[in-house]
């Protein structure tokens, strides 16, 4: 098994991971700390975090006879060939998207290397059972990354590594093979409240502690209803996700800029302007977002969320016409922000 624990790691680097870590399937502090946020309705719309119960801590019971997780890390910010994010923040004319959703979707490229990391383990122990799992099930895969040595969980709730920042994604397999264990990681956050200090709308609310209601990522992307009007002008130029939290995380001065094609920027996604991306209509809004994670929202949500941005930068005659071309959407959800949008450009002008 020692041997085996060996070979899985060196395979899954061959294959694209610049960290594989194992642990065992205990998450009873994790699993307290999730109640509690739950219990205290920091979830906001997300049914799907109580959905199934305590499996998403418990991965014996969501995978019965699972004894062993092994956790991955893939970085993906493509770094040398991004317009700089924190000159995107500034260019309030621009849109700013989430670095992770920039390129291909990730769930497919990492379950896709999942499956080959698999496929190499069952050639030596073929009887084993395994199953990959990237964001895309009742998992905590960031208590697994942690107790797996990948990194610590930040002030912000996300992944940190000591050598590598905190720009990559998570995947996991989940196995029956009783492989020997990596020790977790030690927190190295200290003092630091860089994150907490810079999120935009504050939904850092204490030291790992997010109210995702707050959460610009949750907005933006989770909630399918109206952004509630005071955080709206917190958003500025944020059109999809945020990462305010890790872009001023000293720590990401390691980061490590990813060698994947896949996640190099599409469509100039990484520089384009408001006004272009809010006159998509849903055909070109589809054909330009598919196949990234933009997908999961769908052609109203993008344009709320544009026009929430709109309604952020400085007034000027071309934004006031681009808003116009919604402003009777058959969307009720479209209607009422671009209507904000202008209201708060008509404000601005009297």
């Amino acid at each position: 098994m020692s041997q085996l624990a060996i070979d899985i790691k060196r395979w899954g680097q061959d294959l694209g991971f610049q960290q594989i870590g194992i642990t065992n399937t205990d998450l009873s502090n994790a699993e307290t700390h999730l109640n509690r946020w739950l219990t205290e309705n920091y979830h906001g719309d997300m049914s799907y975090m109580v959905k199934h119960g305590n499996k998403r801590a418990r991965p014996n019971e969501l995978i019965p006879g699972t004894l062993r997780v092994i956790s991955v890390r893939m970085s993906y910010y493509p770094e040398s060939s991004m317009v700089p994010a924190i000159e995107l923040l500034d260019s309030p004319n621009q849109a700013y998207i989430s670095r992770y959703a920039l390129g291909r979707d990730y769930h497919k490229v990492l379950r896709k290397r999942l499956a080959k990391l698999i496929k190499h383990i069952q050639e030596t122990l073929a009887e084993h059972n395994f199953r990959a799992f990237v964001d895309s099930a009742p998992v905590l895969e960031k208590a697994l990354a942690e107790k797996a040595g990948l990194g610590w969980i930040g002030k912000h709730t996300n992944v940190i590594n000591k050598r590598a920042g905190s720009w990559f994604f998570l995947g996991e397999i989940y196995t029956d093979l009783a492989l020997p264990i990596d020790s977790s990681a030690d927190n190295h956050c200290g003092s630091c409240t860089s994150c907490i200090d810079v999120c935009p709308t504050q939904a850092i609310i204490a030291p790992y502690k997010l109210d995702a209601r707050r959460c610009i990522s949750y907005l933006t992307i989770e909630l399918k209803t109206a952004i509630p009007v005071e955080l709206r002008p917190l958003m500025g130029n944020r059109i999809y996700g945020c990462d305010d939290c890790q872009l001023f995380c000293p720590w990401n001065k390691f980061n490590q800029a990813t060698a994947e094609d896949d996640f190099t920027p599409r469509h100039a996604l990484d520089h384009a302007k408001l006004i272009e991306l809010f006159l998509w209509d849903e055909a070109h809004f589809l054909s330009k977002t598919e196949g990234t994670p933009i997908r999961r929202i769908s052609h109203n949500q993008w344009l709320r969320n544009i026009a929430v941005a709109l309604g952020n930068a400085p007034y000027h005659r071309n934004i006031i016409a681009a808003l116009n071309t919604q402003k009777n959407s058959q969307s009720e959800l479209v209607k009422e922000h671009v209507a904000w949008a202008l209201a708060q450009h008509a404000s601005r002008t009297s």
